[in-house]
């Protein structure tokens, strides 16, 4: 089995601890944190060793190297985790540039090394039962359709927010990896983006932990008005923001020449789906519970006040699914075509609100192939 050491102790590596619990050959064995206390206890909490950066990525024993830092940092531990020629499968965004990203992707095949990227969220039981849907017909061809994202921003919770308002951070980094993989997922991949950005307010006060009230400059765009067109001419209205409070929108809508479609939210896998095929008509609901990756297994309510109680939480499939391509020979599914075409159109909708014209996307991909149970069933533990 091969063997992963894990770089950044923090809150999602719980989450990818537990996914060891989901996927048969995730197997970390070792972990490593700047703050050499969260290592250790991390370490001694899951029962692996703790090291220093440097010690992971030259120990000869570790196959492949999960970087779960700060977005800022991606760039700089992909790079030496490929260098000491290591596979490599990072937390979203890929790198914080598409210049930056290209140069990781040339450098892993230069190397014959694999790189993955979250988000795995497109795998889950919502995002894969929603591409079945529109490839089968039943709404007809997807010419419109819309996608929203909205709430406060993490100051009022997370007692560290800062990341999340300075460079790498904002809602196009944290949140549009999530949708833009979603959207290639059930349209392929997209061909122009036109962006129009704002900052609402100037400073935020921090809502939690020992550093409560304090004021902090915001120094990225709060939230983004985009129009994405894709290859296959599909056009989709988007909206990614860190400055509402409160909505009833969906996440994301679309609209066929026989019916209209609600698909899911694209940070978490599971459903309910929904399908309309008459003017003014009742929706069909479509559960995923019966889906492996699909059933709900979080009961509990998180203080974050974008999460809902009841979720399907996967993480960690995309890895396990790289793994298992690794050891088989195959292309898995969150592969550097995927996500430096995600990372373009994240870096192409900044540019475009900076520059307020249409810019073309650089790269393309695949439409992504489906992730059926027959293949979830190869991965997950009994």
């Amino acid at each position: 089995m091969l063997k992963i050491g894990l770089i950044g102790c923090g809150h999602i590596s719980e989450t990818y601890f537990k996914s060891q619990t989901y996927f048969n050959n995730i197997n970390i064995v070792a972990c490593a944190d700047i703050n050499i206390e969260a290592a250790s206890k991390c370490a001694q909490k899951y029962k692996i060793q703790a090291k220093d950066v440097d010690d992971l990525l030259t120990n000869k024993e570790i196959d492949i190297i999960l970087i779960l830092t700060n977005p800022i940092s991606h760039y700089e531990i992909i790079k030496k985790t490929l260098l000491s020629n290591k596979h490599s499968y990072c937390e979203k965004p890929f790198s914080i540039s598409f210049e930056q990203g290209k140069e990781l992707v040339e450098l892993a095949k230069s190397k014959n090394l694999i790189i993955g990227n979250a988000p795995d969220t497109f795998l889950g039981g919502g995002g894969q039962l929603t591409k079945k849907i529109i490839d089968s017909g039943e709404v007809g061809d997807i010419k419109l359709g819309n996608f929203f994202f909205a709430f406060p921003g993490v100051n009022p919770w997370h007692p560290n927010p800062e990341p999340w308002f300075t460079e790498g951070g904002g809602p196009i980094l944290d949140m549009g990896p999530y949708y833009y993989t979603m959207l290639v997922n059930l349209l392929g991949p997209a061909k122009k983006i036109k962006a129009h950005a704002t900052t609402v307010s100037e400073y935020r006060n921090i809502g939690n932990g020992p550093k409560k009230g304090k004021k902090f400059k915001i120094e990225v765009p709060t939230s983004y008005h985009i129009i994405v067109e894709f290859i296959n001419n599909t056009i989709v209205n988007g909206f990614l923001s860190f400055d509402v409070i409160n909505h009833q929108t969906n996440f994301m809508e679309f609209y066929g020449t026989k019916g209209s479609i609600i698909g899911p939210d694209p940070n978490m896998f599971g459903g309910p789906i929904k399908v309309s095929l008459t003017e003014g008509g009742e929706w069909k609901e479509y559960s995923t519970e019966e889906m492996i990756l699909g059933k709900i297994n979080i009961f509990n309510k998180s203080d974050r006040s974008n999460e809902a109680p009841r979720q399907a939480n996967y993480r960690g499939v995309g890895l396990s699914d790289m793994i298992y391509s690794i050891e088989h020979g195959i292309e898995h599914r969150c592969n550097e075509k995927l996500i430096l075409h995600v990372l373009d159109m994240l870096d192409t909708t900044i540019h475009s609100a900076e520059q307020n014209k249409v810019l073309q996307l650089k790269t393309t991909c695949e439409k992504t192939k489906p992730f059926l149970d027959t293949d979830v069933e190869k991965i997950t533990r009994k």
